[in-house]
């Protein structure tokens, strides 16, 4: 077959399977023209999930009858002109394929007007023929409409799912949307009934949070605010007891618009290691600010990935930030508004609850008590190497954090944030009186993180220490990798593997870091190199080891039945205040129930 130039026809079928996937796609496209276009109010309108019917109406500026066959040419737009508004977009759509690709798969037609135009005109295109444009009444803005999707295209209409599925994923794109925008109206109708109304939020973003996500969202959720190095990253993050099974609450913008990348997935993984269980996902709302000569928003036709021009930079302030914002997750700060210990002189005791004063307490089992199962699982260097990062504990219990020089307080407006407790039940929970009500309290999930925390604390001043290896381990590599391997060589040998280029794909492995030598290092320097590769630095040791830490520290954290007198109990409650991501356990429990007054109050009907 002769080389030849393919119809304008068949050119736009051909970036229609791009572009427009589904009616969402439709949907999606036409919207953020009409948002590009000024549009302060949208209404969408469906029929048969969109297959039948999408039309998008909005009140911008319009578009002049002169311009409308321009419109729905291919590569055709008025927002970039050179490569510099291409390099710098800051609109949602620039590329001129969508009304094109939508017109040739489906009986299409625009109808707009400007405000200088004493009246409407409307252009109608079936299957890619254009029509001529005709007078039309219309108030200002602009109205499209694509009917019978993929008509001209079965293939591509069989394809499409039952309408209930391709309505839903309309209503989960306007969700986004939503969020991206809450200055902006938006309705959406189906089959003639009014299914979603997002109303302007009018600065009030936690009103449109809630429209979206539910009232529950932002009631378990932090917000963060923070800029640097040019880049600032604000919105909400779940709390680690907010996470769900999917990632379906997993909204991220990049200058309004959203898009899934490789970058921040990472960074939000591994920021959110230490305070989930295996297999749960944590909810974010993140809106990420940045010069658009820095991200390349070019890379796919439906503007669903973005590349970033540093994206190692990008990977640490996000990583930085959420890791930062999730260690506040203490009672105090987060889940529990109370104010900090009371400061100054120590206030008389509050008749009818127990004092508790004297000798700072000790919690909590000695390290002595837990080697024996350190050494069974990790042998002699794990059973040592625990002992070093809790000082003392090879003497006697573990010391409280928390100075237990304090009475109780003689108002309950001047109640630390967990209080101070009563009594200890079933010996597993330790319950205590705030100034909102009941606190209950795991305690070994609370000393499990407050042991795990002064481990990380006390590694994180030493050195890794590197151990060599009696003889060489050879291990075989990609190419890649073991290009990999040479260029972060140094980094490599900080973290304890040292290595040595034996072939094109073979490395030698001379050591290892002493805390990891009785775990597998092949596995881990593998995962390394792979994290290396694509993101120019990893945390892999960094995690293996907190894993350890982890364990130990779930051993040595005080047990079920285990009688705890008052002033250990107390001291546990402000070892917990002090302790980042006290809120959960190191399995991503949580540690610690607030019970309201006024639920105990319900549950009593006292009032009624």
């Amino acid at each position: 077959m002769p080389i030849r130039l393919l119809p304008e026809v068949l050119i736009n079928q051909i970036a229609a399977g791009e572009v427009v996937e589904r009616p969402a796609s439709v949907v999606k496209e036409l919207v953020e023209n009409a948002l590009d276009a000024g549009a302060r109010r949208v209404d969408i309108e469906l029929e048969e999930g969109g297959a039948r019917l999408v039309r998008i109406r909005d009140d911008g500026i319009g578009i002049a009858a002169e311009e409308l066959p321009v419109a729905v040419s291919r590569h055709a737009t008025s927002k970039i002109a050179s490569l510099e508004d291409l390099e710098a977009v800051a609109t949602l759509g620039f590329r001129g394929e969508a009304l094109p690709s939508i017109a040739s798969v489906s009986r299409f037609s625009l109808t707009s007007r400007t405000a200088a135009q004493a009246h409407g005109a409307r252009l109608e295109v079936e299957g890619g023929r254009v029509g001529e444009v005709v007078p039309h009444p219309h108030p200002v803005g602009t109205t499209v409409e694509a009917r019978d999707l993929f008509f001209n295209v079965p293939a591509r209409r069989r394809f499409l799912k039952a309408e209930r599925t391709e309505l839903g994923h309309v209503e989960d794109w306007l969700r986004q949307l939503a969020l991206a925008r809450p200055d902006i109206e938006l309705r959406l109708s189906h089959n003639g009934r009014l299914l979603r109304h997002y109303r302007p939020s009018g600065g009030d973003a936690p009103k449109r949070l809630a429209e979206a996500l539910g009232p529950e969202f932002h009631a378990r959720a932090l917000g963060i605010d923070q800029a640097q190095a040019g880049l600032r990253l604000h919105g909400w993050i779940g709390l680690p007891t907010a996470s769900r099974a999917s990632a379906d609450q997993q909204f991220f913008f990049v200058n309004g618009r959203v898009v899934r990348d490789r970058v921040v997935a990472h960074a939000v993984r591994q920021a959110y290691a230490d305070v989930l269980y295996h297999g749960r996902h944590p909810s974010f709302v993140l809106f990420l600010e940045l010069d658009p000569r820095r991200v390349d928003v070019n890379v796919h036709p439906a503007k669903h990935e973005v590349r970033f021009r540093d994206g190692r930079l990008v990977h640490d302030f996000l990583f930085r930030t959420l890791h930062e914002a999730l260690a506040q997750a203490r009672p105090g700060v987060g889940e529990v508004a109370a104010p900090s210990a009371p400061q100054g002189p120590v206030p008389r005791p509050v008749a009818g609850l127990p004092p508790w004063r004297g000798e700072q307490p000790r919690l909590g089992l000695s390290v002595g008590e837990a080697v024996p199962a350190y050494r069974s699982l990790y042998g002699s260097t794990g059973a040592s190497t625990a002992a070093a990062l809790l000082p003392a504990a090879t003497e006697g219990p573990l010391p409280a954090i928390a100075a237990a020089e304090a009475g109780m307080p003689s108002a309950e407006a001047d109640l630390p944030p967990l209080g101070f407790a009563l009594a200890q039940l079933h010996g597993v929970y330790v319950l205590a009186q705030n100034r909102e009500g009941l606190v209950l309290v795991d305690m070994h999930a609370a000393h499990e993180r407050i042991t795990y925390e002064t481990m990380k604390a006390a590694f994180a001043a030493q050195e890794l220490r590197a151990q060599p290896l009696l003889v060489p381990l050879t291990v075989t590599v990609g190419e890649a990798e073991a290009n990999t391997a040479e260029e972060y060589a140094e980094l490599l040998a900080s973290l304890g593997f040292e290595l040595r280029r034996t072939g094109p794909q073979s490395l030698s492995l001379r050591s290892v870091p002493a805390l990891l030598a009785d775990l597998d290092p092949q596995p881990l320097l593998l995962d390394a190199l792979a994290e290396l590769r694509e993101h120019g630095r990893t945390r892999r040791v960094e995690e293996a080891v907190h894993a350890l830490m982890a364990g130990w520290a779930c051993r040595s954290s005080v047990r079920a039945n285990r009688r705890l007198s008052v002033p250990e109990m107390n001291a546990l409650l402000r070892d917990m205040e002090a302790t980042e991501r006290a809120a959960q356990c190191n399995h991503g429990r949580p540690t610690f129930v607030q019970l309201p007054l006024a639920e105990l109050d319900r549950l009593f009907l006292r009032g009624r």
